[in-house]
């Protein structure tokens, strides 16, 4: 989902930092500090070590004592905190809201069941994502969503036109910002056990994409079993006043084994699970065939259409995209967003849109887009780093196991 290159982004600082006074970093790199928005665990993330940067117009931790490095291995091996609070969850309300919002999105709304949510894009006239998104029904008359920060002004703009049309012609929806709540996202084979002393609820029979609302140390939260990073763990929007606690509570409950970590972890930790970013590996123009999203298309809404761009999608699904988004491994210096993939023949044939060093496999991820008939699994490839090719070859997906927790 969430902004671009924040894995090299976080190196490049922290070398930097050791180097110069932080506040010249700032000014050489980013919009100076009063522009931009802070999350209530702004002061907390600075009193805790966190290294602050602008991120999608927001003051953000890209790391905190640790490296990006040991943060990446420490969630993998318990767990980690992070604060996203920068990101957008509002409620879709109303009769209509399931067949208002299937206007918008490729999954099939109507089908989850309540407490239950999915992985979904929203579509374009032209089929081309404006934002992933994970969508969760509530109940059939209410819908919960979480949009990326770096979308949110557009997403709402471009859902509040298309709601003004909606109700114009009779339809029951509306729709409530959750800006009074935050958002930490807990990751890691201890989020469970360590969430499960605040709260009454048994998790162990909460699974991954399922949603409650429930008491979480005192707080009124919603809950969803899912996160960005592959491993089992919790998305929780807690009341902002109730944030800071629970962030303490979690920490203290994990006796220091779950640490605050940053987005540059976060960065990789997606990148070894595969998962899309937007900006880097989703933009306008790319449509979900193309992003290898098309298990998330319904088979209903594969059927009937019916949403933004369906007419493109459908044929694509029907011929075949002609570029695809693959897994790539490689030799010699990591590839970055923008790299360019050849052939064995060197012809271009693509290019790299998010790429690093796999803090837990020792060696060089990246996911690119090729043409398709060069992107099957074993296909060989070079890779373009600053002028020189580089052995690569086309690899399955995620470079590291995910290990969501689903009934056995």
């Amino acid at each position: 989902m969430r902004g671009g290159g924040l894995w090299q982004l976080g190196q490049s600082i922290t070398r930097r930092l050791a180097q110069v006074d932080k506040k010249v970093v700032g000014r050489r790199y980013f919009a100076s500090e009063a522009e931009l928005k802070k999350t209530v665990l702004y002061d907390f993330h600075v009193a805790n070590g966190g290294k602050m940067v602008p991120f999608a117009g927001w003051g953000m931790p890209i790391q905190y004592k640790d490296s990006i490095m040991e943060s990446t291995l420490n969630c993998r091996q318990n767990g980690s905190l992070f604060d996203v609070s920068h990101m957008c969850g509002f409620s879709l309300k109303g009769k209509d809201c399931i067949p208002f919002l299937e206007k918008l999105v490729i999954a099939d709304v109507a089908a989850l069941a309540p407490g239950t949510g999915t992985l979904t894009v929203f579509t374009n006239e032209k089929g081309g994502a404006i934002d992933d998104s994970v969508i969760t029904k509530v109940q059939n008359d209410h819908m919960y969503i979480v949009v990326n920060a770096g979308c949110r002004d557009k997403d709402l703009a471009h859902i509040e036109e298309h709601m003004k049309a909606f109700m114009a012609k009779g339809g029951d929806v509306s729709w409530h910002i959750h800006d009074e709540r935050s958002l930490l996202a807990l990751q890691g084979p201890l989020s469970a056990s360590v969430l499960q002393h605040l709260t009454k609820d048994d998790l162990s029979k909460l699974y991954f994409g399922e949603f409650r609302i429930t008491d979480i140390n005192g707080a009124y939260c919603f809950i969803t079993r899912t996160g960005y990073t592959g491993e089992d763990g919790f998305e929780i929007s807690v009341p902002s006043e109730n944030a800071v606690d629970l962030a303490k509570a979690i920490l203290e409950k994990s006796e220091g084994k779950i640490r605050l970590t940053g987005l540059g972890a976060r960065d990789s930790l997606r990148l070894e699970a595969g998962l899309c970013l937007y900006g880097n590996d989703m933009e306008q123009h790319i449509t979900p065939v193309e992003a290898g999203l098309s298990w998330a298309i319904g088979k209903r809404r594969k059927a009937e259409g019916g949403f933004l761009g369906a007419e493109v999608i459908l044929k694509q699904l029907a011929e075949g995209p002609k570029i695809r988004l693959v897994g790539f491994t490689s030799t010699g210096p990591p590839p970055r967003s923008h790299s360019e993939i050849q052939d064995e023949k060197g012809t271009n044939i693509g290019e790299i849109t998010s790429g690093g060093f796999s803090p837990c496999l020792k060696k060089n991820i990246a996911m690119g887009y090729v043409k398709s008939g060069s992107h099957k699994a074993g296909t060989k490839a070079k890779i373009l780093v600053r002028g020189k090719a580089y052995d690569g070859v086309v690899t399955k997906k995620p470079f590291v196991p995910t290990k969501y927790y689903k009934p056995s």
